[in-house]
């Protein structure tokens, strides 16, 4: 007896949640629509790809996340570009690697891919300070 689809498809957001931290909406769009159609094989097998290209390359998880963030800056994409810029959080890049790409991308896609680059770094520590203040913020009554 095949596995249960709903396991499959928690298997391919594991594997989005170890390479982002998080799983995408966009793969969760796919992944309802798949499992709806009986097409969760495609998934499984981009997720296989997308797992081969990035583990086994010689420029590791944090490379490859501001690579992709270098391509979607340059692409114009912004909401892939701030996956992967999480992504590289993630994966142990710093501000400044960030700051450092979108510099490039001015370099190699104008000014409009820069632009592009700091606003998603500057929304990203704006939702990093937001969720510091709520996780320290001290629930009424339990102190």
């Amino acid at each position: 007896m095949a596995e249960d689809p709903a396991r499959r498809a928690e298997a391919v957001r594991e594997r989005h949640r170890a390479t982002l931290g998080s799983v995408p909406p966009g793969v969760e769009a796919r992944l309802g629509l798949a499992l709806a159609h009986g097409r969760l094989h495609t998934e499984e097998a981009l997720a296989e790809l997308r797992h081969v290209v990035l583990t086994d390359n010689a420029l590791g998880g944090r490379v490859q996340q501001l690579v992709h963030f270098g391509q979607l800056l340059a692409l114009g994409r912004a909401d892939p570009a701030r996956i992967h810029a999480r992504g590289a959080l993630h994966a142990g890049a710093q501000v400044a690697d960030l700051i450092g790409v979108a510099e490039t991308a001015l370099i190699t896609a104008g000014v409009p891919a820069y632009a592009l680059g700091i606003e998603t770094i500057v929304e990203l520590l704006r939702t990093e300070a937001a969720a510091l203040l709520r996780d320290s913020t001290p629930v009424a009554g339990s102190g």
